[in-house]
């Protein structure tokens, strides 16, 4: 088969995956967080792949789809948050990559990267919703606490995120790209 048609095909499955776990975040109310991050695993994916610009390209394709069909926009709202955190640290990892440095001072630049981006999309997100779903201002250790769990989830889908790309990508990925 040829490079761009395996790519392509590969790529418009994930595709369909990922609108699917949106659509059945809506479905399914309890599993909604778990499918949103499924599906943004899924641009992690073409990234190690495929590179930054096809997984540009995938995630901004998930989105517009994800709008079309998906019957809850917060959730695709969701997805691209998500999915724009996968690209970010996808592509600071690429760039320390080159960079002439210990492992622990990478690690530790990467984290730096991941929590920036992670505060500059949650803390804005959890200010504006805070507006939009409660009549009365919260107290000041409402919203702080809302601020730490989200920094103990984001810890979790990192952790995830890895264990994906690692494990189950990492043992599936033989059995896809067989010659």
């Amino acid at each position: 088969m040829h490079i761009k048609a395996k790519k392509m095909a590969f790529g418009g499955l994930l595709l369909a995956l990922s609108v699917i776990c949106m659509i059945l975040g809506s479905v399914i109310e309890t599993g909604t967080l778990f499918l949103l991050a499924a599906a943004s695993f899924f641009v992690g994916i073409i990234f190690r792949e495929f590179g930054r610009k096809t997984a540009a390209a995938f995630y901004v394709a998930g989105v517009l789809l994800g709008l079309i069909l998906a019957p809850n926009k917060l959730y695709v709202a969701t997805y691209g948050m998500m999915g724009f955190f996968i690209l970010t640290e996808e592509t600071a990892w690429e760039r320390l990559s080159g960079w002439n440095a210990g492992v622990r001072k990478k690690s530790a630049v990467l984290w730096g990267i991941r929590y920036a981006v992670f505060d500059l999309i949650y803390v804005r997100e959890v200010l504006f919703l805070k507006k939009m779903m409660f009549p009365s201002t919260l107290p000041f250790w409402a919203t702080a606490g809302i601020l730490a769990v989200g920094q103990a989830v984001l810890w979790l889908y990192v952790g995830a995120y890895g264990y994906v790309q690692r494990e189950l990508w990492g043992k599936l990925r033989g059995h896809i790209f067989q010659a």
